[in-house]
């Protein structure tokens, strides 16, 4: 683990970008804090941590980041936040980015179902769910696609029926994240089977730890089992346990699907540029930096990236404006990082030719850059390989490449709908 990346500003573009006073100011505040709080040496270019003390350093970086009312800021204050506007959240994100300084990956909570609940959830589900996600002493994960219905989310057949003050759920999710170490699923089911199938869906906030809910994780090739199979067999759900009434499940899930989006607009690209700066490393270990057609590659998959932080920008500009183009946007983005970071991924792995098929990392102990997906002690992928295998699912969750690129023509291009397949 290392401190802040003393190159991070060798490859700027030189684009002027003026945020409000008030931002500049805030963001002098989240720099001092920063300093002050982060450990001795942190900003120096040869700062590097030993297991244990990436540990230690775990262990209370989440307690500084709650005195410091850094979790979950841009919630209201009565809701333990601190209120921040959307640019004074961009501004945090960007000092902690630019810090190499982690702010809590509690994702499901703090970015999806909290914000989720914030903006749906009844007075009664903010009260009870609201403190456990602050705290982070509730873990989620997200239900929504199943084996025939990721892309077509409208074709889910996962359903819940009322029993009294519970609801009992039957059917399958797959591809669900984290599954095996959550307490709640926010569960997309289909709760009327006889209304339009974006009609008659219901957003359920349903306890995992039951006997009839079944996790079976999905091993990768690399060792990570972070992706599983879910399967409710009877799993019970308290009545008041549906976010934004009954059969609005769907406009519900896509404001968390646009929470998912939207966030880190401006940031996003940074874990790309830190990774390609890695490639750039191995081309030159490996003697091929100076290669002509691996230039070439390599400024390409850099343009990229500045396509990706520009696209950022926009996005920005958009949510500030309030000209209500996220759909658009969020589709082109997505579609975009994606197949640009699969394709950087294949770049890093030729350049290493057939020395990339040895596998060079060290198990389970080593904190990977993809998501620190941790393999297997008999599987140790390198950083490299791991981001190569992560970037192939990218282009999957979240809406596939294919199904955005859809949603671009019909909505941006005004292309007609593409045509469903026949049953017969």
């Amino acid at each position: 683990m290392t401190g802040r990346d003393p190159s991070a500003n060798e490859y700027d573009s030189g684009v002027d970008l003026t945020y409000p006073p008030e931002a500049e100011a805030f963001r002098g505040e989240i720099r001092a804090w920063l300093e002050e709080s982060l450990p001795a040496g942190w900003f120096d270019s040869n700062f590097e941590m030993s297991n244990e003390e990436r540990r230690r350093f775990n262990d209370s970086w989440t307690e500084k980041l709650f005195a410091g009312g850094w979790i979950c800021a841009g919630w209201p204050r009565e809701y333990g936040g601190r209120g921040l506007s959307l640019m004074d959240q961009v501004v945090l994100n960007e000092e902690f980015a630019r810090a190499g300084a982690p702010l809590r990956a509690d994702f499901f909570g703090d970015t999806l179902v909290g914000p989720t609940i914030l903006q749906w959830g009844s007075d009664e589900q903010k009260r009870e769910f609201i403190p456990g996600i602050l705290r982070g002493t509730i873990g989620w994960c997200q239900g929504f696609s199943e084996p025939d219905s990721g892309s077509d989310l409208a074709s889910l057949k996962t359903s819940a029926v009322l029993d009294g003050d519970e609801w009992i759920i039957n059917g399958q999710k797959v591809w669900t994240t984290q599954a095996q170490h959550a307490d709640y699923v926010f569960l997309l089911t289909r709760t009327d089977p006889d209304a339009e199938a974006h009609a008659g869906i219901s957003y359920l906030l349903v306890p995992m730890k039951q006997s009839g809910v079944d996790v079976r994780p999905i091993t990768q090739v690399d060792g990570t089992a972070e992706f599983n199979e879910v399967f409710f067999t009877n799993a019970r759900c308290p009545k008041a346990n549906v976010v934004g009434g009954v059969n609005n499940g769907w406009k519900v899930a896509m404001t968390t699907l646009g929470f998912e989006r939207g966030s880190s607009s401006t940031t996003g690209y940074r874990r790309f540029l830190k990774e390609w700066q890695s490639v750039v490393a191995e081309a030159r270990r490996v003697e091929r930096a100076r290669d002509p057609l691996v230039r070439d590659a390599l400024v390409r998959a850099w343009s990229l990236i500045k396509i990706m932080e520009i696209n950022g920008y926009r996005s920005l500009t958009d949510a500030l404006r309030g000209s209500h183009d996220a759909a658009r946007l969020g589709a082109c983005n997505k579609m975009f990082w994606s197949e640009a970071h699969r394709s950087s991924s294949n770049l890093a792995v030729n350049i290493l030719g057939m020395s990339g098929q040895i596998l060079t990392g060290h198990g389970p102990d080593d904190s990977l850059t993809s998501g620190s997906r941790r393999g297997r002690a008999d599987y140790p992928v390198s950083e490299i390989q791991a981001a190569f295998f992560f970037s192939r699912s990218e282009t999957i969750w979240g809406g596939t490449a294919e199904i955005q690129r859809n949603i671009i023509g019909e909505r941006a291009l005004g292309l007609p709908k593409e045509p469903k397949v026949s049953a017969t």
